[in-house]
């Protein structure tokens, strides 16, 4: 295994969906596999900088396990965390897009031993991003967003407005605050509502998230977390999801870390 340790950052990119990492990917063209526990990560460089590419895993063990591989064996020095989600936040549409400033486990409730959502052994229920990475995070989500408003096409993600006139997405927005992670799918109002109720922060909720951020919290590695919202996480399917993860999310994750990558 190499990971080019002479660099002082390394960037662990975790791709929710197989069709994010491919185009990950396709922007590391000296990239090698690194086989481990089951997983594949792909080291190589992307704009010059080293990057560990490696898909999540699906609920919190399994992406807390490769956030684990990523700091540990892989030496990551910062952890990028794309995906998708379901919109909470009132305000929250299809196809707009959340940064994390904060995170929380919407099933952890340790009670009477600890108050719900408490973190146990660790005096904390809510767990804070990198304040720099998210407003890098914040800054790109936005100019990819102008440049398909403007131009129709965001060149570096592809991502395109005729894609977004589809699937029936207006004008995506971009949201700075509090996921919620668990390991439930949430696909009902009234499940959406019981989470709303308990965090009224909460803007979108997702299975993986608060996992990587108690790794990285442990280990003192800066992290953010950048999800694509793709439903309002209630009883009612509104788009072709498949055809969401490949025509927007996907384009649209890309383009945001190439412009992060381009920033550094």
């Amino acid at each position: 295994m190499t990971t080019d340790l002479n660099h002082t950052k390394r960037i662990g990119i975790l791709a929710a969906m197989p069709e994010e990492l491919k185009t990950f990917l396709d922007e590391m063209p000296d990239e090698h596999q690194v086989e481990l526990a089951g997983r594949t990560f792909w080291v190589g460089h992307w704009h010059g900088h080293v990057v560990i590419a490696v898909l999540s895993g699906i609920g919190k063990v399994a992406a807390a396990v490769t956030s684990s591989l990523l700091i540990n064996r892989f030496h990551a020095t910062e952890i990028w965390f794309t995906g998708v989600a379901g919109g909470l936040g009132e305000e929250v549409r299809v196809g707009d897009v959340v940064v994390a400033d904060e995170l929380m486990q919407h099933d952890l409730d340790a009670r009477p031993l600890f108050p719900r959502f408490e973190v146990p052994g660790k005096g904390v229920s809510v767990l804070k991003t990198d304040a720099d990475l998210a407003n890098r995070a914040v800054q790109a989500a936005q100019v990819v967003l102008q440049v398909v408003a403007h131009d129709g096409e965001s060149h570096a993600g592809q991502l395109c407005r005729q894609d977004l006139d589809a699937l029936g997405i207006g004008r995506p927005a971009v949201h700075r605050g509090l996921i919620a992670s668990g390991d439930q799918f949430i696909g009902s109002a009234k499940a959406s509502q019981g989470i709303r109720d308990a965090m009224p922060a909460v803007l979108a909720v997702e299975m993986e998230g608060a996992a990587v951020a108690q790794v990285c919290h442990d280990f003192g590695v800066p992290f953010v977390v950048i999800r694509t919202i793709s439903d309002r996480a209630d009883d009612e399917a509104h788009i072709d999801f498949q055809r969401f993860i490949t025509a927007v999310a996907s384009p649209f994750s890309h383009a945001v870390v190439d412009a992060m990558l381009r920033s550094e």
